[in-house]
C-alpha cells in the first residue's frame, strides 16, 4: 500500500499548484478518502487478484499445505461478513478468496424468483454480483481505514504513538481477495461465453470457472441427466475466456475447466473427426454403440457410422441424445482435464459424486502422468451428506481390517443407518469426523487440491440461523430468541456487526461530511446515537 506520508506529499502538492481556488480543501483528507478507495475500477481489482492467486498458485506448487479456501457468497454483504471475520480470526486475509455460485445466483438473484441450477436465470445477475461483492469489500476496507484515521487524529492530539498508527495504515491489508466466478457452460456459445466473461471481468473477476455441459441443456452437477459437449466446442469456450482476459488487459486471469464427465451419460452431437486418433475420435470412441451388418440394420432415420475399422450405430434415446458406454466415467474424465489445461486452462474442476480423497487422487494423478503440475479446485459441496458419506468410508475400512462392528448397524442393510443420532458420541463417529476435519488438508496433500470451496455454505445458515430465530421469537422465547442467540453473542464475539451504524457506513459518512462541510456538518452521530450502547 501506499505510505500515508508519500500520498499526503502529493495532495499538498497538487493543491498548491491550484493556489487560492482549492484552499478550502485538505491534503490530509483528500489522502484518507484516496487511500480508502485503492480500487477504482473492477479491472483494478482484477489485475490485482490475478497476482495474488497466481502467486498463491506457486507457493501452493512449492507446498501443498499452502492450500487456498472460499465460500460462496450470494450477496456483496455476506461476503463482506466472511471476509471481515476471516481477517479478524486469522489476522490476514490471504489464501483466503470468494467463491460464487452459479446455483445461489438461480435460487437467491433472479428476477424471475428461485430457479433450479439450469442456466436459466439472467446472465447479467453474475456480474451484478461480482460488481456488489467487490462494493461491500471496499466498503469493509473504507470503513476499518476510518477508524485508524481516527485513532491517529486521536495520537496526534493527545501524544500518542503516531508512528505506530502510521505504521498500520501503512500496513493495511485490504479485503479486496480474489473472487472464483462460476459462468456455468458459457449462457450460449462461444461468443456469448467471451461477452459475459468480458462484463465478468470488467466488474472485477480475475477467474472463471467453465463447466463442459450442453449450455442449454445445462443441470447442477449433483443431479442426473447432464449432457456434456466435445471437447472442441468447450475449448472454444475456453479460448473466448483467454481472450476476453486478454482484451482487457487481465493477462494473468485464471480459468478453471470443470468437467461434469463423471456423472454424465450423455452428449448431445457427435464430432466430426478429420484425422485418425484426434479428439473428435477419441470422444465418440466412448460412444454406446452396436454392431452394422447392413442397411437392415438400421431403423427409419438411424445413422450408421465407422469406428475402428467397423460399422456400428450410437445408442440414441428418445430426446436425440447419444449415450455413452458404462464404465468410460473416468477414462472421460482424464482426457477432458488433460485437453482443457494442454488448451490454455488453468486449473480443474471435477465435480465428484462424494467427498473421496483416495477417488479423487486417483483421477488427478492419472491427469498428472501428462500434466505433472495439474491441480484442482475442488468443491466441497454441501449436496453431499458428509456424515453419512465418512462414517460409511470409516466403517468400509474397518470391515476390511477385520474389525468388530457388531455395535453398529449394517448401512447395506439401511442407507441411513449409521446417521443415527445415538451414534454421535461412537467411536466410529469420532473417526469419521476426525476424516471430515482434515479432508481439506489431506486433499490438498494427496490429491493435488490447490483451492477448497464449499458452493452454497451461506444459503443454509442463512436458512438455518433464521430458523432458530423464528422458532424461538415467534413462540415462547419472544425478544430473548434475539437478545440471546443473536444480539448477545454479536457483542461477546466483537462482530462489526453489533454496531450495525457504522457497519452501513454512518461514521464514514459524518467523516466526509466534515470534510465537506467542517463545523456545519449534520453528523448522525454523537452522545444521542443509541450505538453508543455498544
Amino acid at each position: 500500500m501506499t505510505s500515508y506520508q508519500s500520498k499526503l506529499d502529493h495532495f499538498s502538492t497538487l493543491c498548491q499548484t491550484q493556489g487560492n481556488t482549492w484552499q478550502s480543501i485538505s491534503p490530509e483528507f483528500a489522502s484518507r478518502m484516496n487511500l480508502q478507495n485503492r480500487f477504482k475500477t473492477g479491472l483494478d481489482i482484477a489485475k490485482y487478484t490475478a497476482k495474488v492467486m497466481r502467486e498463491d498458485m506457486a507457493a501452493y506448487d512449492a507446498d501443498s499445505s499452502q492450500y487456498t479456501q472460499s465460500l460462496g457468497c450470494w450477496h456483496g454483504f455476506t461476503a463482506q461478513q466472511m471476509m471481515m471475520a476471516v481477517k479478524r480470526h486469522q489476522r490476514t486475509t490471504k489464501r483466503s478468496y470468494v467463491y460464487l455460485s452459479g446455483w445461489m445466483v438461480a435460487a437467491l438473484r433472479s428476477e424471475f424468483g428461485p430457479l433450479p441450477d439450469q442456466s436459466m436465470h439472467e446472465k447479467t445477475s453474475v456480474p451484478a454480483l461480482i460488481e456488489e461483492i467487490y462494493t461491500f469489500l471496499k466498503q469493509a476496507d473504507a470503513r476499518e481505514l476510518d477508524h485508524l484515521y481516527k485513532e491517529l487524529d486521536e495520537a496526534k492530539a493527545n501524544g500518542g504513538n503516531v508512528e505506530a498508527v502510521l505504521s498500520k495504515i501503512d500496513n493495511f491489508e485490504t479485503h479486496v481477495v480474489p473472487i472464483i466466478a462460476d459462468i456455468d457452460a458459457g449462457f450460449g456459445n462461444e461468443e456469448a461465453t467471451y461477452l459475459l466473461a468480458k462484463k465478468m471481468i470488467e466488474a472485477g473477476a480475475c477467474a472463471i470457472q467453465i463447466e463442459n455441459q450442453v449450455s442449454d441443456a445445462k443441470q447442477c452437477g449433483h443431479q442426473a441427466g447432464k449432457v456434456t459437449v466435445p471437447h472442441e466446442d468447450f475449448l472454444a469456450k475456453i479460448n473466448a475466456v483467454r481472450y476476453a482476459f486478454l482484451e482487457l488487459g487481465v493477462e494473468d486471469g485464471v480459468i478453471v475447466a470443470r468437467t461434469d464427465s463423471l456423472g454424465a451419460s450423455l452428449t448431445q452431437k457427435v464430432p466430426v473427426s478429420k484425422t485418425p486418433g484426434d479428439l473428435a475420435s477419441q470422444y465418440t470412441a466412448f460412444l454406446d454403440t452396436t454392431p452394422v451388418s447392413s442397411g437392415a440394420d438400421l431403423e427409419e432415420g438411424e445413422m450408421a457410422m465407422k469406428l475402428n475399422g467397423e460399422l456400428c450405430k450410437p445408442v440414441r434415446l428418445d430426446n436425440g441424445l447419444y449415450q455413452f458406454k458404462e464404465g468410460t466415467e473416468k477414462d472421460r474424465v482424464v482426457l477432458d482435464c488433460v485437453t482443457s489445461l494442454q488448451s490454455g486452462a488453468d486449473l480443474l474442476w471435477i465435480e465428484t459424486e462424494k467427498p473421496n480423497v483416495k477417488q479423487i487422487a486417483e483421477l488427478v494423478n492419472r491427469v498428472r502422468e501428462q500434466v505433472p503440475n495439474a491441480k484442482l479446485v475442488y468443491n466441497n459441496s454441501p449436496s453431499f451428506n458428509w456424515t453419512l458419506k465418512f462414517r460409511e468410508q470409516v466403517y468400509a475400512e474397518w470391515q476390511e481390517q477385520g474389525k468388530d462392528l457388531s455395535a453398529y448397524p449394517d448401512p447395506s442393510q439401511d442407507i441411513k443407518a449409521l446417521m443415527a443420532p445415538e451414534l454421535d458420541s461412537s467411536e466410529l463417529a469420532a473417526a469419521a469426523d476426525v476424516l471430515v476435519q482434515n479432508f481439506q488438508k489431506d486433499g490438498a496433500r494427496e490429491a493435488g487440491i490447490f483451492h477448497h470451496l464449499i458452493t452454497l455454505p451461506t444459503y443454509h445458515t442463512a436458512a438455518l440461523s433464521t430458523d432458530i430465530l423464528a422458532e424461538g421469537y415467534f413462540g415462547d422465547l419472544g425478544m430473548l430468541a434475539y437478545v440471546r442467540d443473536v444480539q448477545r453473542q454479536e457483542i461477546r464475539r466483537e462482530q462489526a456487526s453489533v454496531k450495525h451504524q457504522d457497519l452501513a457506513g454512518s461514521n464514514i459518512g459524518d467523516t466526509h461530511k466534515e470534510y465537506f462541510s467542517g463545523d456545519n456538518a449534520l453528523k448522525a452521530g454523537g452522545e444521542a446515537n443509541t450505538m453508543n450502547q455498544f
